[in-house]
């Protein structure tokens, strides 16, 4: 399958929204595109993430955003792969891979160490999708989260 990824401007605001959109409803939030077309043109206003879409045939059906952070051990910028979206009917083509080999490449571009992503327990594809592309498990941390 042919495929193109390209680093989100502007231009791509209404692609990555709607991707966007459907990556919440699937984490089971409420469908709510204009919300998240304001959130990603923050994001994108305020220099706050990198987002590459993969559009097949000029179709835009998968993206991920990175969210710089900084290593404790290794004093050097790192990113978090936050998100990491393909539309259900071009899943099992590839299309994850490859944004994770541009996330690779980013790291590269951008001198950081490396990424880190966090997933539930209960996403089974990408819990072999992750060990497949090189990462690691972290079986000695636990994440907490405090929400106000």
């Amino acid at each position: 399958m042919e495929y193109k990824i390209r680093k989100v401007g502007l231009e791509h605001l209404n692609d990555a929204a709607e991707l966007f959109n459907l990556y919440r409803v699937f984490y089971r939030q409420a469908d709510d595109y204009e919300k998240c077309k304001q959130f990603i043109r923050e994001r994108l206003d305020n220099e706050q993430s990198n987002i590459f879409l993969v559009y097949v045939e000029d179709k835009a059906v998968g993206f991920v955003q990175l969210y710089k952070m900084y290593h404790y051990i290794k004093l050097a910028k790192q990113w978090l792969l936050s998100d990491l979206f393909v539309h259900p009917d071009y899943r099992g083509k590839g299309l994850s891979v490859a944004l994770i080999d541009r996330s690779k490449q980013w790291c590269n571009e951008t001198e950081a160490c490396g990424l880190m992503l966090e997933t539930e327990k209960t996403n089974d594809i990408g819990n072999k999708l992750y060990p497949r592309c090189g990462f690691e498990y972290d079986g000695q941390h636990n994440y907490y989260y405090w929400w106000k």
